[in-house]
């Protein structure tokens, strides 16, 4: 505003130039105001935001979903008390919940509903762990229990085990985060926390779809996964597998959180790197290939006879000459507070999903802890099994075959 000061006369000069800056200022503001709304209405082009996944059916979502890029995976423990009756009660209060915000919806008792319509993709994956199997009166299959001691694991508590599993994930951590207050109220007078993990992927957008993550160590990280949908995909990740009848239609579900020493891997050279994953880190090429999908071949040798991806790679340990031993990979990273002078506190969530964790999952992870030269830089630090019932209909609930 130009005020008329003593002693300072207001020119013609004064109000032309003042006049002019008010102009360019409308301007401005309008040309903001029209760059800010041009997106929303481009017609066809829907915000991210609004993307949504089912949430009913014969399986789970969360599963074959294409992976969304935070996650928010937790595990309670229920009060003692707790009883069949206890759990149907608990378990339709969560679906109805999780189904609404999925959706775009408020959940029922929402004190924030504005948060809520943006689901972006949002999906909630139940798990049962064998105590909340016993509380139902139900029948376990026989992998529902603690993974078998490995030599590279050194496993805190804090992150193992659970009786009941929520794996929350979305495009947009806003939106996670306000799911998992929802769902944590729903359940806080059933049991308590154990444990919370977070992870992330690249944001939608970032990277041309389809592309394969990396983890913290710079590497292409699961190359080789299951198609949705394939004759593989329906037996090795919703096949019977001897499993309960309740669990037809659902999977097993492993995580593991892995540590990963970036201060050490820093002082390995990038032919180190390569060698002890047996991939190029430029595009996740298998060392004896050129691009990302090319079959390895183990066989292959230098011009001086050693092996070109070597015994005791990665790529070489996970890799079974047995098909049934494979399963549905679905990671996400971590990055914490660096503690200890460290300058990082980072690794990876390792989610799979298998029909049968005793015949897919251990064989593999026996391979890798016996020898992978990986194993010097990273260690498992976490562990937890848990069993994923099959999906449900509209009016059922997440569970309703096994109570």
């Amino acid at each position: 505003m130009l005020v008329d000061q003593p002693g300072r006369r207001l020119s013609r000069r004064h109000l032309l130039l003042g006049g002019a800056a008010a102009g360019i200022g409308a301007v401005g503001a309008v040309g903001i105001e029209l760059a800010t709304n041009a997106r929303p209405q481009v017609v066809g082009q829907p915000l991210n935001g609004a993307q949504t996944v089912p949430f009913y059916g014969a399986h789970q979502a969360g599963i074959d979903t294409v992976p969304q890029s935070n996650a928010t995976i937790i595990a309670l423990d229920l009060a003692p008390t707790t009883d069949a009756a206890t759990l149907r009660r608990l378990m339709k209060v969560l679906t109805s919940d999780a189904a609404r915000l999925s959706q775009g919806e408020a959940a029922l008792a929402d004190s924030e509903p504005e948060l809520a319509v943006a689901p972006a993709r949002l999906t909630v994956t139940f798990g049962f762990g064998p105590g909340l199997v016993a509380a139902a009166g139900g029948t376990a299959p026989t992998w529902l229990r603690p993974l078998p001691a490995f030599g590279v694991d050194r496993l805190d508590p804090a992150w193992g085990d659970g009786d009941l599993l929520l794996q929350i994930a979305a495009d947009d951590a806003l939106t996670v985060a306000h799911a998992t207050r929802m769902l944590l109220k729903d359940s806080r007078s059933f049991g308590t926390v154990r444990w919370v993990q977070t992870g992330f992927r690249r944001a939608p957008g970032s990277v041309k779809p389809g592309t394969t993550m990396r983890n913290l160590f710079g590497q292409v990280d699961g190359t080789v996964n299951f198609v949705p949908g394939t004759p593989d995909f329906e037996r090795l990740v919703w096949g019977a597998a001897d499993n309960p009848g309740w669990m037809l239609g659902g999977t097993g579900f492993v995580l593991r959180r892995i540590a990963m020493d970036l201060d050490k891997w820093d002082k390995l050279d990038r032919s180190g790197r390569e060698a002890s994953v047996g991939r190029a880190l430029s595009n996740g090429a298998p060392l004896s290939g050129t691009n990302e999908t090319d079959a390895p071949d183990f066989a292959a040798k230098t011009a001086i006879g050693f092996l070109v991806i070597p015994e005791f790679s990665h790529l070489r340990r996970a890799r079974s000459e047995n098909p049934d031993e494979r399963i549905l990979r679905r990671g996400y990273n971590y990055d914490d507070a660096p503690t200890g002078g460290s300058v990082s506190n980072s690794g990876l969530l390792f989610v799979s999903f298998q029909a049968n964790v005793d015949a897919q999952f251990v064989p593999i992870q026996r391979r890798i802890d016996a020898l992978d030269l990986l194993n010097v830089w990273i260690t498992p630090i976490g562990s937890a099994v848990f069993a994923i019932p099959p999906g449900c209909a509209a009016g059922g609930y997440i569970g309703d075959t096994l109570f």
